[in-house]
């Protein structure tokens, strides 16, 4: 690619692509609402909010390729989610289609199932069972998405991300984390494969405990290496077991089940 944009880089995700992308374009295009490091050698670092339409289609311009990492990333009162992740994705769908349809590496969520019980194996065709208003907006995203590649043929990775940390923090994460290597290979795969179409993939490593049938990676040739079961003492160790019948037992989504509606 010549330039792959990337939302979201102030973020820990974004930080991390941009440490370590710099070989799939020749210009990294970075971007997010918040203040960013100045750009580097063959990077262009532009402060955009997408909720403003005509700032998204300039910043989408020449760009061969998005690895959106932006929005909000967790629970917060709805207006910020409407705007990052309602009306954002909205702004970001219509600036590809307007600018030869770059394909899209869009980071959604493992909170679009969160309310799925732990005993419950699922694949990506499993109705949405979102446990908050960010599941929510991820659901919308991922229908966004399938839309436009229905209407338009735009290509997108819908990526469900479970918990991507350097080694997991918890014992749910044990089920969900993708380690940092993991997430990077997957989007060389997501930029890389000839043919992409608008699959849905969790985004987890080949940990030995885990909730979702991670097949459809296949399709684009990726297969994570890391495995959670290395950290397993280190975590136990750390932290009592929980009740079987608190959140991060039961569900899915862990502690986004129990979160209120925030005003």
């Amino acid at each position: 690619m010549k330039r792959l944009l990337i939302t979201g880089a102030a973020g820990n995700l974004g930080k991390l692509a941009r440490a370590r992308l710099g070989h799939l374009a020749d210009v990294l295009r970075l971007s997010d609402i918040s203040e960013m490091a100045p750009a580097g050698a063959n990077e262009e670092v532009v402060q955009c909010d997408l909720s403003d339409e005509a700032a998204v289609m300039e910043l989408v311009k020449d760009c061969d390729g998005i690895l959106h990492l932006g929005g909000v990333s967790v629970e917060r009162e709805w207006k910020l989610i409407e705007a990052g992740n309602i009306t954002g994705v909205y702004n970001l769908y219509e600036a590809a289609r307007a600018h030869g349809m770059p394909r899209i590496f869009f980071a959604t969520s493992n909170h679009t199932i969160g309310f799925y019980r732990q005993d419950q194996v699922i694949d990506t065709t499993a109705p949405m069972k979102p446990d908050g208003l960010y599941g929510v907006s991820k659901c919308f995203g991922e229908a966004m998405a399938s839309l436009y590649h229905s209407k338009f043929g735009q290509e997108t990775a819908l990526i469900r991300i479970g918990s991507c940390f350097e080694k997991p923090r918890d014992r749910r994460m044990m089920a969900t984390w993708m380690s940092p290597d993991d997430f990077i290979s997957l989007i060389e795969c997501v930029f890389r494969v000839p043919m992409l179409g608008c699959p849905v993939i969790w985004g987890v490593s080949d940990n030995d405990v885990g909730w979702w049938d991670t097949s459809s990676a296949k399709q684009i040739g990726w297969r994570p290496k890391d495995n959670s079961e290395v950290y397993r003492a280190e975590i136990e160790a750390a932290s009592d077991c929980p009740d079987a019948d608190a959140p991060q037992s039961m569900y899915h989504g862990g502690l986004f089940t129990a979160e209120p509606i925030h005003k």
